[in-house]
């Protein structure tokens, strides 16, 4: 099958990238490399501006896991609904690791070991040829399902933060306000959002700043309590008055209590569907 095609490689790692285009000419010649890039942040730039149909992502990168780079593209990609093209099909690129292999294969997300082995990685071209001459027979068709299939399984691959037990939950936020510190109970607390090297505390009243890092305070909070609705917001479920879409189609958030709207990422879009 030669299906002409164009790919995105993301790989810190310069001989094992090389290793990789020259591993994929041999095993795909109609491929083209339309970048190659080293780490996660450059790849979603890339990938956004080139629309390649193919990405190979590793998943140890500097900034960004090739998972979390996969996950902030998916969020910013084009809304096949309205006429964009389909999400490019999804390669992890790992060392390996029985584990990984085994949360890979269990939500059907291809990959390729380092490093490169030439059966392996026929395996996975052989696979991308079908799926895409698959996606020119329905002229893109479902293109929607298939980005929403690829947010399913970023989800259950993406780690969680360890919640922790209910005894050792934040009941107080301790914000820094000029000279001196301000006690914020947390039950007054409306969401939380990442802003640059703080983490903006709302309620509905006043902001605080705090230095804890998002993803720290999360795992001292209730899950069932703050939902992330983005890889930057906490927001308290129990505030949430309405979730509506934009022109564009993308979820907002209504709190009680707050006037602006809070933007729901396509990761986390599912806790909204209609009961």
């Amino acid at each position: 099958m030669n299906i002409p095609a164009r790919a995105l490689i993301a790989e810190d790692e310069p001989l094992l990238r090389q290793a990789l285009e020259q591993a994929l000419a041999r095993a795909w010649p109609e491929l083209e490399i339309v970048a190659s890039v080293g780490d996660g942040l450059s790849a979603v730039h890339q990938a956004l501006a080139l629309r390649p149909d193919v990405l190979f992502f590793d998943i140890r990168m500097p900034g960004q896991s090739g998972l979390q780079a996969a996950a902030e593209l998916a969020d910013a990609w084009p809304d096949p609904d309205a006429g964009g093209p389909p999400f490019p099909a999804l390669v992890l690129v790992t060392a390996y690791d029985q584990y990984a292999v085994q949360a890979f294969e269990a939500q059907a997300i291809d990959y390729v070991l380092k490093p490169v082995q030439a059966q392996r990685l026929q395996m996975t071209v052989d696979r991308l040829q079908r799926l895409l001459a698959q996606r020119a027979a329905n002229r893109h068709a479902a293109a929607p399902q298939d980005l929403e299939r690829t947010m399913a399984q970023l989800r259950a691959l993406l780690p969680a933060a360890p919640a922790a037990p209910a005894a050792a939950r934040l009941t107080v936020i301790q914000a820094g306000t000029g000279a001196h510190i301000a006690l914020v109970p947390v039950d007054e607390v409306l969401y939380f959002e990442a802003a640059d090297k703080y983490v903006r505390v709302l309620t509905a009243e006043r902001e605080y700043l705090i230095r804890t890092p998002l993803k720290e305070l999360g795992a001292q909070l209730d899950p069932e309590v703050f939902w992330q609705i983005h890889r930057g917001t906490l927001v308290r479920a129990s505030a949430i008055r309405a979730a509506l879409r934009d022109e564009a189609g993308r979820l907002q958030l209504q709190l009680r209590g707050r006037a602006e709207q809070l933007p729901v990422s396509r990761l986390y879009a599912h806790r909204f569907k209609a009961m």
